[in-house]
């Protein structure tokens, strides 16, 4: 009978001890998103504007290693996957529109959502 009761209680402390290592996961396996909708001066979305992110900012100013570039969609948005969360420096162009000078570096990204930012094109 001590058997039993010592090996109920070796099994519940290892449940026990295995439910309360789960420390704060949700975010973890969800990937990290960054929304970017262009809009031109007027507010109106920007269809099929290139979209760069970068790291760095002397990437960014040399327009060198960008972690990814896109075509913006008809509501003038793409979405950069599976992202650090940090910040990034986003350079926007169409034509001879872009978006030099207008708030071109996000927050740092909060890790396991989609975080959403404009830049206007001018």
């Amino acid at each position: 009978m001590k058997t039993m009761k010592y090996i109920l209680f070796v099994i519940s402390a290892v449940l026990l001890a295995g439910l309360f290592s789960f420390k704060n996961v949700d975010n973890q396996f969800l990937p990290t998103k960054l929304r970017i909708t262009v809009i031109d001066g007027l507010g109106n979305p920007t269809e099929g504007a290139t979209v760069s992110i970068f790291e760095k900012e002397e990437d960014y100013r040399a327009g060198d290693n960008a972690v990814a570039t896109m075509s913006s969609d008809s509501k003038g948005r793409v979405t950069f996957k599976d992202l650090k969360p940090v910040s990034y420096y986003i350079y926007a162009h169409k034509g001879d529109m872009n978006n030099n000078g207008e708030g071109v570096v996000t927050a740092p990204l909060d890790e396991g959502k989609l975080n959403k930012v404009n830049t206007v094109i001018e």
